[in-house]
């Protein structure tokens, strides 16, 4: 039987781009999924897509939520539970990007990049931590290279998975005493819609989706006594513009 077969993940920013990509990832191991967003149109839509391209009897669910709001991820995470039933595995992908100058950028656009890409993998590990105690799960972030590496007109994008990249390093050190794996994630340029892109031929260079979702796949069937705690990806072949 494979490993993954009926273990069951929680996904924010589930409905396209690198959550999609891990959510249909991991439905192809058998595992069933949570998916979270904004909009329930859109979580429907896609949840719709994806079993129509998955043949699982895994199940897969879109539930809305905000990662912002603490209150939020709280009743996502109690419906996830009382749907699929457990939750062994959680990955806090959401995020957004708001780049300018300091001089440009907004009050209102640094709130929301450090609410959501910071506070809300904070909010979305404290609303799961019961069912990954329970469980000896495994806590997934989503950072960026720009967690470790910094850029003109970066500066909100960067302060934002700067801290993920941190506290994700540093809750993984009380988290192992749960028995709970931790990983942070940190991808360089990848084909996604992320800051108004849409994906096309020009984009082959990139990492893929699917590329991300193999990572985590990876991870969660590695022998246990082994956690890679931080990952840093790339494309193989930068493009020579």
């Amino acid at each position: 039987m494979n490993k993954l077969d009926h273990k069951v993940a929680f996904i924010t920013g589930g409905t396209k781009g690198i959550g999609r990509g891990i959510a249909e990832a991991l439905l192809a191991k058998g595992m069933s999924v949570a998916i979270t967003g904004r909009n329930q149109k859109t979580l429907d839509e896609t949840v719709k897509e994806i079993q129509s391209e998955i043949k699982t009897s895994a199940e897969i669910i879109g539930i809305q939520a905000d990662v912002s709001n603490y209150e939020n991820q709280e009743k996502a995470i109690q419906k996830a539970v009382e749907k699929l039933g457990k939750i062994e595995v959680v990955i806090a992908n959401a995020g957004v990007g708001h780049f300018a100058s300091i001089e440009d950028l907004t009050l209102d656009q640094w709130k929301e990049t450090i609410d959501t890409n910071l506070t809300g993998v904070f909010y979305t590990l404290k609303a799961s931590l019961e069912q990954l105690k329970k469980h000896k799960g495994y806590f997934l972030s989503i950072a960026s290279l720009a967690g470790t590496n910094f850029f003109k007109n970066g500066s909100a994008y960067n302060a934002s998975k700067f801290g993920v990249t941190g506290f994700t390093q540093a809750a993984m050190l009380d988290l192992r005493e749960l028995g709970i794996k931790t990983s942070v994630i940190m991808p360089g340029s990848v084909a996604t819609y992320f800051n108004n892109n849409t994906p096309d031929e020009s984009d082959a260079w990139k990492i893929q989706k699917e590329d991300i979702g193999q990572i985590v796949v990876d991870l969660l069937e590695m022998n246990s006594r082994t956690l890679p705690s931080k990952i840093e990806v790339r494309p193989s072949f930068p493009s020579s513009k």
